[in-house]
Formats: C-alpha cells, structure tokens, sequence
C-alpha cells in the first residue's frame, strides 16, 4: 500500500514517526503551516518556521525516503493578530519556492472580518501564482463556516477545482462536493473523523476528489492514521485501486496542480546547513 498524506505536521513530531510512516507505506507527504499553539509576536517568527518547511524538514523526510512538500499561507487564528498580518506582504517571495505545492492553510477560526481578508487575499495569491489552495474549515460552527469558505472562493479568481477543502465531516461533505472542490478529511483519535466514519463517507460519496490525511501535530494525533483507513477500507471490500486511488493517487492529482510535485526522494544528505540529525554517534 502506497500512501500520500497530505496534511500532516512534521515539524511537531519525531524521527520515529517518520520511521513508522515509512513502514506503514507513507512515501510522501505535505506539510501545510499552521499554527503551533504558542502564538508568534512577529512576522520574522513565520519566516523562520517557513524556512523550516523548506530546508530542515525535507531534510529530515528524506532520511527515512519520504518526499517532503509544504504548503505556506497566514492561518486563519493568527490572521487575527496584526502583529502577524505584515506576512501577507511577504508572502509571494515564498510561493515561487519549487517545495511549495499549494496556499495553506488559509481558511476560518472565527469566521472574524480579519479572516475574511487574510482568506480572500490568499485566495487571490494562489490563482496569481497558479497554485491551488488548500482550506481549513472551522472546528466551530463548522456548516456555517464551510458555506462561507465556498461564498468566498466563488467571488475569487481562483477555480474551485484547484480547492482543498479540508477538516470535513459528515454534516458539510455534501455541500463541499456540490461546490466543485476536493474533499479532505482528517482522521484523529478522538476527534474529527475515525476510520469507520471515513469509510461510511466513501460508501455514501464514493472515491473522486477525495484525500484523507492524518493532520498529526502536537495535540493528540496519530501520523498512521492514513494506513488505518487503508486497511478499513479493504475490510470494508473496498477494492486495492479504490485504496490507491484515495490515499495516492487522488492527493498526487491535487497538489501536482501546483507542477512542483517531486515523488522521487533524493539520495539523503548528510548535513542541513552543517546539522545533522544524530546525537552522538551512529
């Protein structure tokens, strides 16, 4: 079983999660920016972290032979902080990067007027710079929030195709598919989605446009849930190409809209920047 995950914070975990990954079938992955829970003070803050995104993670994907892609964007809690939102100036000298795949995540928290222009200016740089976007629906309110992500996406230049809309669930899966953009959903432990949950989904929705992701951060997470619904899906009697097409193929479809997707892993190096991964010897 080969799989993509396409949302997943590595930045929040250890090398033994990779290692773990890479047994279960991961071989490549993105990583979107988000916000790490202690909230940042200053613009340079996200351009150290984006920087991280670009270098030292692939660095360390590459170690255990995963492809290493990210996503940058202001998220939407932190759009609401405007010691932050001079990243949005920033911004476009990052989305040339080649590791850079999508715009993300941008989307609502709050659903706050400081989202709806940090969401629609986004929206703009990712139809200027020919990447898709990839959209966190609130974890509140999520219906209300979703319909208003998809009112500002219509008003956008952006294709609705070359959308993620992602943290879905049962209640806004169908006016997400209506809309025209891709589905996500994120599998969690406790909250969110779970595997028997994503597999009555896939019953009722069926398998096109759909990607599911493990959204591993620091919180209780767990980076192996894309494998867990590899294998619901095959108890289910879903087929071994409906399990490709889900977990490889429909995640290598989106985010290949960006012409930057780079499957081959490089021969892993040494050293990032005169740092290695090790402590001690080998």
């Amino acid at each position: 079983m080969r799989i993509f995950d396409p949302h997943i914070h590595m930045t929040s975990r250890t090398t033994d999660d990779y290692q773990a990954m890479y047994a279960s079938g991961v071989r490549a992955l993105v990583e979107p920016s988000f916000w790490l829970g202690q909230p940042r003070t200053s613009p340079a803050s996200f351009f150290d972290y984006f920087d991280a995104l670009l270098g030292w993670e692939p660095f360390r994907a590459a170690q255990y032979g995963i492809a290493h892609h990210c996503t940058l964007a202001l998220n939407p809690k932190e759009a609401n902080d405007p010691r932050c939102t001079p990243v949005l100036e920033e911004l476009p000298r990052y989305l040339v990067k080649d590791g850079v795949v999508a715009v993300g995540e941008i989307g609502y928290d709050s659903m706050t007027p400081a989202e709806d222009i940090a969401l629609a200016t986004q929206l703009q740089l990712a139809a200027e710079y020919a990447l898709p976007a990839m959209v966190h629906t609130p974890h509140r309110d999520k219906l209300t929030g979703l319909r208003r992500t998809i009112d500002v996406v219509r008003e956008s230049n952006l294709d609705p195709e070359h959308v993620l809309l992602d943290h879905l669930n049962e209640t806004t899966v169908k006016d997400a598919a209506e809309s025209g953009s891709w589905l996500g959903f994120s599998i969690y432990p406790d909250t969110k989605m779970d595997e028997d949950r994503m597999v009555s989904v896939l019953r009722s929705h069926g398998t096109d446009r759909v990607l599911v992701n493990s959204a591993a951060d620091w919180g209780k997470s767990d980076p192996l849930k894309t494998r867990k619904v590899g294998d619901a899906m095959l108890a289910a009697g879903f087929s071994d190409d409906d399990v490709d097409k889900v977990l490889w193929r429909n995640p290598v479809a989106f985010y290949g809209l960006s012409g930057r997707l780079q499957l081959d892993v490089p021969a892993p190096e040494a050293l990032h920047e005169g740092n290695s991964i090790l402590r001690g010897g080998e």
